[in-house]
Protein backbone atom coordinates (compact mmCIF):
# COMPACT_ATOMS: atom_id res chain seq x y z
CA UNK A 1 0.00 0.00 0.00
CA UNK A 2 1.48 3.49 -0.71
CA UNK A 3 1.74 5.87 1.92
CA UNK A 4 1.30 9.60 1.26
CA UNK A 5 4.56 11.28 2.47
CA UNK A 6 3.64 14.41 4.76
CA UNK A 7 4.59 18.02 3.98
CA UNK A 8 6.22 20.35 5.96
CA UNK A 9 2.80 21.81 7.20
CA UNK A 10 2.55 18.64 8.52
CA UNK A 11 -0.50 18.11 6.26
CA UNK A 12 -0.54 14.55 3.86
CA UNK A 13 -1.03 15.52 -0.10
CA UNK A 14 -4.67 14.54 -1.57
CA UNK A 15 -3.26 12.61 -4.26
CA UNK A 16 0.12 11.00 -4.91
CA UNK A 17 2.12 11.77 -7.69
CA UNK A 18 2.00 8.46 -8.71
CA UNK A 19 -1.68 8.70 -9.19
CA UNK A 20 -1.95 11.81 -10.79
CA UNK A 21 0.55 10.17 -13.22
CA UNK A 22 -1.82 6.79 -13.14
CA UNK A 23 -4.62 9.51 -14.21
CA UNK A 24 -2.71 11.26 -16.94
CA UNK A 25 -1.85 8.27 -18.59
CA UNK A 26 -5.42 7.39 -18.44
CA UNK A 27 -6.82 10.43 -19.66
CA UNK A 28 -4.54 10.61 -22.52
CA UNK A 29 -5.54 6.53 -23.50
CA UNK A 30 -9.00 7.54 -23.31
CA UNK A 31 -8.62 10.94 -25.32
CA UNK A 32 -6.63 8.29 -28.10
CA UNK A 33 -9.48 5.93 -28.04
CA UNK A 34 -11.92 8.77 -28.47
CA UNK A 35 -10.48 9.91 -31.70
CA UNK A 36 -9.32 6.49 -32.83
CA UNK A 37 -13.25 5.69 -32.52
CA UNK A 38 -13.68 8.85 -34.70
CA UNK A 39 -11.42 8.42 -37.53
CA UNK A 40 -12.50 4.16 -37.82
CA UNK A 41 -16.66 5.71 -37.41
CA UNK A 42 -15.80 8.41 -40.50
CA UNK A 43 -14.43 5.53 -42.36
CA UNK A 44 -16.53 2.92 -41.78
CA UNK A 45 -19.51 4.87 -42.56
CA UNK A 46 -18.02 6.57 -45.99
CA UNK A 47 -17.12 2.59 -46.76
CA UNK A 48 -21.14 1.66 -45.67
CA UNK A 49 -22.76 5.04 -48.14
CA UNK A 50 -20.28 4.04 -51.24
CA UNK A 51 -22.27 0.52 -50.69
CA UNK A 52 -19.23 -1.26 -53.16
CA UNK A 53 -19.20 1.66 -55.26
CA UNK A 54 -16.14 3.58 -55.92
CA UNK A 55 -15.38 7.16 -57.80
CA UNK A 56 -11.78 5.86 -58.18
CA UNK A 57 -11.50 6.19 -62.00
CA UNK A 58 -8.09 4.53 -62.42
CA UNK A 59 -7.77 2.19 -65.83
CA UNK A 60 -8.14 -0.99 -64.95
CA UNK A 61 -6.89 -3.52 -67.74
CA UNK A 62 -8.97 -6.20 -68.22
CA UNK A 63 -7.97 -9.54 -70.49
CA UNK A 64 -10.98 -11.42 -71.75
CA UNK A 65 -10.80 -14.24 -74.65
CA UNK A 66 -8.86 -12.50 -76.90
CA UNK A 67 -9.75 -9.13 -76.28
CA UNK A 68 -8.00 -6.69 -73.55
CA UNK A 69 -10.58 -3.79 -72.37
CA UNK A 70 -9.19 -0.69 -70.81
CA UNK A 71 -11.87 0.86 -68.36
CA UNK A 72 -12.20 2.99 -65.28
CA UNK A 73 -12.58 0.80 -62.06
CA UNK A 74 -15.68 3.19 -61.35
CA UNK A 75 -17.24 1.87 -63.94
CA UNK A 76 -16.97 -1.34 -62.67
CA UNK A 77 -19.87 -2.61 -60.61
CA UNK A 78 -18.05 -5.04 -58.25
CA UNK A 79 -14.70 -4.43 -56.27
CA UNK A 80 -13.50 -7.98 -56.84
CA UNK A 81 -13.20 -7.60 -60.54
CA UNK A 82 -11.42 -4.52 -60.46
CA UNK A 83 -8.36 -5.82 -60.97
CA UNK A 84 -5.95 -6.02 -63.63
CA UNK A 85 -5.51 -9.07 -65.35
CA UNK A 86 -7.74 -11.97 -66.60
CA UNK A 87 -11.00 -12.30 -66.25
CA UNK A 88 -14.18 -14.44 -67.44
CA UNK A 89 -16.64 -11.59 -67.09
CA UNK A 90 -16.68 -7.67 -66.23
CA UNK A 91 -19.85 -5.99 -65.02
CA UNK A 92 -20.61 -2.62 -65.74
CA UNK A 93 -23.05 0.48 -64.89
CA UNK A 94 -22.98 3.33 -66.81
CA UNK A 95 -24.95 6.58 -66.59
CA UNK A 96 -27.57 7.15 -69.17
CA UNK A 97 -27.18 9.33 -71.16
CA UNK A 98 -23.89 10.56 -70.41
CA UNK A 99 -22.38 6.91 -69.82
CA UNK A 100 -19.86 7.91 -66.42
CA UNK A 101 -19.47 5.80 -63.68
CA UNK A 102 -20.18 6.11 -59.97
CA UNK A 103 -19.23 9.33 -58.36
CA UNK A 104 -20.60 10.81 -55.17
CA UNK A 105 -22.22 13.64 -56.80
CA UNK A 106 -24.74 10.83 -58.28
CA UNK A 107 -24.86 8.45 -55.45
CA UNK A 108 -28.47 8.73 -56.24
CA UNK A 109 -28.55 7.61 -59.42
CA UNK A 110 -27.21 4.18 -58.57
CA UNK A 111 -28.96 3.58 -54.98
CA UNK A 112 -32.42 4.73 -56.38
CA UNK A 113 -33.99 1.71 -57.55
CA UNK A 114 -37.29 4.03 -58.88
CA UNK A 115 -35.00 5.59 -61.37
CA UNK A 116 -34.13 2.41 -63.88
CA UNK A 117 -34.17 4.44 -67.28
CA UNK A 118 -30.92 6.34 -65.15
CA UNK A 119 -28.54 3.47 -65.72
CA UNK A 120 -27.49 1.16 -68.18
CA UNK A 121 -25.85 -2.39 -67.02
CA UNK A 122 -23.14 -4.54 -68.90
CA UNK A 123 -22.06 -8.20 -68.82
CA UNK A 124 -19.22 -8.42 -70.90
CA UNK A 125 -17.31 -11.92 -71.77
CA UNK A 126 -16.00 -14.46 -74.26
CA UNK A 127 -18.93 -14.99 -77.14
CA UNK A 128 -19.87 -18.46 -77.16
CA UNK A 129 -22.54 -18.40 -80.31
CA UNK A 130 -21.40 -17.31 -83.49
CA UNK A 131 -24.25 -14.85 -83.89
CA UNK A 132 -25.55 -12.30 -81.34
CA UNK A 133 -29.34 -11.07 -80.87
CA UNK A 134 -29.19 -9.65 -84.30
CA UNK A 135 -27.56 -12.31 -86.40
CA UNK A 136 -30.17 -14.93 -84.50
CA UNK A 137 -33.40 -13.16 -85.57
CA UNK A 138 -33.73 -14.56 -88.83
CA UNK A 139 -32.52 -18.12 -88.31
CA UNK A 140 -34.17 -18.67 -84.99
CA UNK A 141 -36.48 -16.06 -83.59
CA UNK A 142 -38.41 -15.50 -86.42
CA UNK A 143 -39.53 -19.11 -86.11
CA UNK A 144 -40.99 -18.75 -82.96
CA UNK A 145 -42.90 -15.53 -83.38
CA UNK A 146 -46.89 -16.00 -83.33
CA UNK A 147 -47.23 -13.78 -86.23
CA UNK A 148 -49.05 -11.19 -84.25
CA UNK A 149 -47.27 -7.92 -84.30
CA UNK A 150 -48.22 -4.19 -82.93
CA UNK A 151 -46.56 -1.16 -83.34
CA UNK A 152 -43.78 -0.44 -81.25
CA UNK A 153 -41.83 2.68 -79.80
CA UNK A 154 -39.93 4.44 -82.04
CA UNK A 155 -40.82 2.72 -85.63
CA UNK A 156 -39.98 -0.67 -83.39
CA UNK A 157 -42.39 -3.55 -83.69
CA UNK A 158 -43.17 -5.61 -81.16
CA UNK A 159 -43.49 -9.41 -81.59
CA UNK A 160 -44.86 -11.93 -79.81
CA UNK A 161 -44.21 -15.37 -78.98
CA UNK A 162 -45.53 -18.71 -79.35
CA UNK A 163 -46.87 -20.50 -76.23
CA UNK A 164 -44.54 -23.12 -76.96
CA UNK A 165 -41.25 -21.10 -77.44
CA UNK A 166 -40.09 -21.26 -74.24
CA UNK A 167 -39.81 -18.05 -73.41
CA UNK A 168 -42.65 -17.08 -70.82
CA UNK A 169 -44.19 -13.73 -71.47
CA UNK A 170 -41.23 -11.82 -73.41
CA UNK A 171 -41.48 -10.33 -76.20
CA UNK A 172 -39.36 -9.32 -78.90
CA UNK A 173 -38.88 -5.70 -80.23
CA UNK A 174 -37.36 -5.62 -83.87
CA UNK A 175 -36.03 -2.63 -86.53
CA UNK A 176 -33.43 -1.43 -88.67
CA UNK A 177 -30.49 0.35 -87.72
CA UNK A 178 -28.97 2.93 -89.63
CA UNK A 179 -26.60 1.00 -91.22
CA UNK A 180 -29.63 -1.12 -92.66
CA UNK A 181 -28.52 -4.25 -90.14
CA UNK A 182 -31.14 -6.01 -88.06
CA UNK A 183 -31.92 -4.69 -84.39
CA UNK A 184 -33.70 -7.20 -81.17
CA UNK A 185 -34.04 -7.01 -77.69
CA UNK A 186 -35.89 -9.22 -75.72
CA UNK A 187 -37.99 -7.96 -73.15
CA UNK A 188 -40.87 -8.82 -70.08
CA UNK A 189 -42.57 -5.93 -70.03
CA UNK A 190 -43.65 -4.64 -66.91
CA UNK A 191 -47.76 -4.19 -65.98
CA UNK A 192 -49.99 -1.28 -66.05
CA UNK A 193 -49.94 -1.13 -62.76
CA UNK A 194 -46.19 -2.76 -61.82
CA UNK A 195 -43.01 -0.61 -61.43
CA UNK A 196 -40.37 -0.68 -64.46
CA UNK A 197 -36.91 -2.19 -63.23
CA UNK A 198 -33.45 -1.83 -64.84
CA UNK A 199 -33.66 -5.37 -66.14
CA UNK A 200 -36.92 -4.91 -68.18
CA UNK A 201 -35.09 -5.56 -71.94
CA UNK A 202 -31.80 -6.66 -72.79
CA UNK A 203 -29.50 -7.37 -75.95
CA UNK A 204 -26.47 -8.83 -76.38
CA UNK A 205 -24.03 -7.66 -79.54
CA UNK A 206 -20.22 -8.90 -80.45
CA UNK A 207 -17.87 -6.74 -80.52
CA UNK A 208 -13.56 -6.58 -80.79
CA UNK A 209 -12.35 -10.32 -81.92
CA UNK A 210 -14.48 -12.50 -79.52
CA UNK A 211 -16.61 -10.24 -76.96
CA UNK A 212 -20.04 -10.93 -76.40
CA UNK A 213 -21.93 -7.95 -74.53
CA UNK A 214 -25.13 -8.19 -72.88
CA UNK A 215 -26.70 -4.87 -71.85
CA UNK A 216 -30.08 -4.54 -69.88
CA UNK A 217 -31.63 -1.25 -69.85
CA UNK A 218 -35.24 -0.25 -68.19
CA UNK A 219 -38.16 -0.51 -70.79
CA UNK A 220 -39.33 3.35 -70.59
CA UNK A 221 -35.80 3.61 -72.33
CA UNK A 222 -37.20 1.38 -75.88
CA UNK A 223 -37.89 5.28 -77.33
CA UNK A 224 -34.42 5.78 -77.36
CA UNK A 225 -32.97 2.14 -78.92
CA UNK A 226 -30.94 3.55 -81.64
CA UNK A 227 -28.97 5.97 -79.23
CA UNK A 228 -28.16 3.16 -76.73
CA UNK A 229 -26.95 0.86 -79.83
CA UNK A 230 -24.63 3.53 -80.78
CA UNK A 231 -23.22 5.27 -77.46
CA UNK A 232 -22.66 1.18 -76.42
CA UNK A 233 -20.71 0.79 -79.53
CA UNK A 234 -19.11 3.85 -79.25
CA UNK A 235 -17.84 3.02 -75.27
CA UNK A 236 -16.57 0.20 -75.85
CA UNK A 237 -15.02 0.42 -79.03
CA UNK A 238 -13.09 3.19 -77.40
CA UNK A 239 -12.21 0.94 -74.81
CA UNK A 240 -10.97 -2.06 -76.33
CA UNK A 241 -7.23 -1.76 -76.48
CA UNK A 242 -4.46 -3.45 -79.51
CA UNK A 243 -0.73 -2.37 -79.26
CA UNK A 244 -1.51 0.38 -76.96
CA UNK A 245 -4.39 1.85 -79.35
CA UNK A 246 -8.50 1.86 -78.97
CA UNK A 247 -9.96 -0.27 -81.51
CA UNK A 248 -12.37 0.57 -83.86
CA UNK A 249 -16.06 -0.27 -83.08
CA UNK A 250 -16.60 -4.20 -84.62
CA UNK A 251 -20.39 -4.60 -85.33
CA UNK A 252 -19.83 -8.47 -85.39
CA UNK A 253 -22.58 -8.98 -87.29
Amino acid sequence: MTIATTGDDGHAPLLSTRLLTRMTIGVAVLAGLTIGISITGRMLGERIALAGHTENADPVDIVIGQDQIRLPANVIRFEEQRRTGLAERVDLYLTWPEMQGYSNTERSRFNDANRPESLLFLSLSQSTMSKDMSGRLEPIYSHLFDGHTELGPAALTLRHLKDNSGYGNEVFFTGTLPDGSDYAVRCMMPAEDAPSTSADCQRDIHIGSDLSVLYRFSSRLLPQWQAMEARVREYLGQSLIRNGRPLAVNSGR
